[in-house]
């Protein structure tokens, strides 16, 4: 566990921090039963909660795995992670006391003082994006681990942070809220979550997404979560190695990670296009389902030729340590 928590001693005292807040946010839930635009007021700061730890602690990891031999790209990754840190806090501190005060933490422009904490909310938001980006960059430079592990982090780096990126189609205004700025007015609340419907639908448990329309919130989610996804990904093909001996060719675990990463990246495009269309995740239409089968084929065919190209590889060398075996036996018979 020390070992562990030297991966980033801040973002690791900062999940820390975020687990014991997930046991306070469920107190919260089951104690609290104040209800905000149709959720319990204390289920936004849950997910949240359990959002930080896993990208709080996966951040860490990362930072460790950039070389000792490169100081200055670990710096560089050290302050960035502490950055995130220092903002998040802030960010954290807002929302609690939001939910405390049982106002709207997001897109809340209803009081002087509300609008003031969103503001400054979408400014550290803002920062932690750039900071972010920068780790990503820094793995983009360095070799942290294997290929296929090097990879797995660069790619889902890239699309946790178009993931984040894309949380920002939350805060454009709906065409109501733009009618009423369009006029001179000032909307009580600007952007949100669903697209087609008003916040604040039916839900599905836990997640909240709506049932009736398009959500934002789910491309951003999955997005972001590439950091655990594709790691984990490259993480269980090592694991496998041990078992399926085409896996222990590196180029073939490298190949099935950048396959992993387009199907990937499509997901993300079609939940995006899929909400911005006002159509609920577990209603999708015939055109959805036609964008997920072609996804799922580009994924099975991309895979079936990268285990193609390693058998091909094991086959030649295997045939050419064949010859190298009878040229010695030739030899020895000499």
């Amino acid at each position: 566990m020390r070992s562990v928590l030297r991966w980033h001693r801040p973002l690791m005292m900062f999940a820390i921090a975020m687990v014991a807040l997930i046991a306070v946010c469920a107190v919260g839930l089951a104690v609290d039963h104040r209800v905000l635009v149709g959720a319990p007021v204390w289920l936004k700061p849950f997910k949240f909660a359990v959002s930080f730890t896993l990208y709080t602690v996966t951040l860490a990891w990362v930072i460790s795995l950039l070389p000792a031999s490169r100081p200055k790209l670990r710096r560089i990754g050290w302050w960035s992670g502490t950055a995130i840190v220092a903002l998040s806090s802030g960010e954290w501190v807002i929302v609690l006391t939001q939910v405390i005060r049982g106002r709207m933490s997001h897109f809340n422009y209803a009081t002087a003082l509300d609008g003031l904490f969103y503001n400054a909310m979408g400014f550290m938001v803002a920062f932690v994006w750039v900071a972010t980006l920068v780790i990503a960059i820094l793995v983009m430079i360095a070799k942290p681990g294997s290929r296929s592990t090097a990879w797995a982090l660069r790619l889902g780096l890239s699309l946790s942070v178009i993931g984040m990126a894309l949380g920002e189609l939350m805060n454009l205004p709906t065409p109501e809220q733009q009618r009423v700025l369009d006029e001179g007015g000032m909307p009580a609340t600007i952007g949100g979550h669903s697209v087609g419907v008003p916040d604040g639908g039916p839900g599905m448990p836990l997640t909240d997404w709506s049932t009736t329309g398009g959500d934002l919130r789910i491309p951003h989610f999955v997005g972001m979560h590439a950091l655990q996804a594709l790691p984990l990904f490259a993480i269980l093909l090592g694991a496998l190695a041990g078992r399926w001996l085409l896996l222990r060719d590196e180029k073939v675990r490298t190949g099935l990670v950048m396959v992993a990463a387009v199907g990937y990246a499509g997901v993300i495009a079609l939940v995006t296009w899929q909400a911005l269309r006002g159509q609920s995740l577990i209603h999708p239409d015939a055109l959805t389902l036609a964008a997920l089968a072609a996804i799922i084929a580009v994924v099975t065919a991309g895979s079936l030729a990268v285990l193609a190209a390693g058998r091909r590889r094991a086959r030649a060398e295997f045939a050419e340590l064949e010859r190298m075996v009878e040229r010695q036996l030739s030899l020895s018979g000499r």
